[in-house]
């Protein structure tokens, strides 16, 4: 039976150094097949893959093949082997990060169970012995290094390589060719966040010009917030001008129309006009007398004539036939009377 009780993995603390964990195998490690792995396997007896790598500048492609790895078998303990510094820079290059970093940054990945240090450039029988690895997750292209066309050939002749999918798009070496194409922007970067040129490896000319860049990206700056802050200015003008227009044109419609209303052909001010001059047409003009008031007993054809009026037809020849008129106009009033 295997005795192995091994940590159990969560996700409140980071994953265990092999070297400082308690979990030791010491009963006999049965091998198991693929098939038999797929199938699943009880829980006490969990099938242990191993990943090795470099893992500079930890990142996604990193992180998802480390999934793929953990998630190959139903049951599974992840073991991830780090190479140290002298390995890596011996047989693939410097690195940006140093080991200690590297090591921290696995220990916190959710599918690591375990985290060797130093791992072995080439995995001999003895080291996966030691582990009781019973398979290797890599991706399946063939990786020359040591003298070696493929250094996991024996693991693949000995049916213990499963591999994985590559996550195209990111890497370590596309990180730092970004990195080295805009060498001068990150410069002037972080000399802007308070770095000096002495930590940055920056002459004293390149600082002066970096510097002088940085100014003149200020200026750009607020220049391009001058800017925009001056056509939002001249919206919110067009805006409220365009509001004042159409409130305008608004009560200009409503002024014509009640000018129209009041002074129009058939306004209410002609109705007005044309009620008030007929009142005073009405006020001015003399009453007639009806045919049938009574006459007095005159008689209808004659009607009286005051004294003062004279015949136009036969006007007075002399002041004395004047005179004699009026006696006589005297004397047949006094004979009505």
């Amino acid at each position: 039976l295997h005795t192995c009780t091994h940590l159990k993995n969560t996700l409140t603390a980071p994953a265990p150094f092999a070297d400082e964990t308690s979990c030791q195998c010491q009963a006999p490690h049965e091998k198991l097949t693929i098939a038999q792995a797929r199938l699943g396997t009880p829980v006490d007896r969990p099938v242990r893959v191993y990943a090795d790598g470099i893992f500079d500048l930890f990142h996604s492609g990193h992180a998802r093949a480390l999934m793929q790895a953990k998630t190959l078998f139903p049951n599974s303990y992840l073991l991830v082997g780090v190479c140290s510094d002298d390995l890596t820079h011996k047989f693939k290059g410097f690195t940006v990060m140093n080991e200690t970093e590297r090591y921290e940054a696995l220990r916190h990945c959710r599918y690591v169970d375990e985290v060797i240090r130093d791992a072995p450039w080439t995995l001999t029988p003895e080291f996966l012995e030691k582990h009781k690895i019973d398979f290797v997750a890599h991706d399946d292209i063939p990786y020359s290094s040591a003298g070696s066309d493929d250094v996991y050939k024996h693991i693949k002749e000995a049916g213990m390589f499963v591999p994985t999918q590559r996550t195209e798009g990111i890497s370590t070496s596309d990180i730092i060719t970004r990195i080295v194409r805009d060498y001068d922007v990150y410069a002037r970067r972080n000399l802007q966040r308070g770095y000096t040129a002495k930590e940055l490896n920056v002459s004293f000319i390149n600082e002066k010009k970096y510097r002088f860049q940085n100014q003149v990206d200020k200026m750009k700056e607020k220049v391009k917030n001058v800017e925009e802050k001056s056509k939002e200015f001249v919206y919110k003008v067009e805006e409220k001008s365009h509001d004042l227009i159409q409130k305008w044109e608004e009560k200009s419609r409503e002024f014509i129309g009640n000018f129209l209303e009041l002074f129009g052909p058939d306004g209410a001010w002609k109705q007005m006009f044309q009620e008030r001059s007929g009142r005073m047409l009405q006020a001015f003009s003399p009453r007639q007398s009806p045919n049938s008031s009574p006459t007095r007993g005159r008689s209808p054809s004659r009607s009286p004539s005051p004294p003062w009026v004279f015949n136009k037809a036969s006007p007075p020849s002399s002041p004395k036939a004047a005179s004699a008129s009026l006696s006589s106009m005297s004397e047949g009033d006094e004979d009505e009377k």
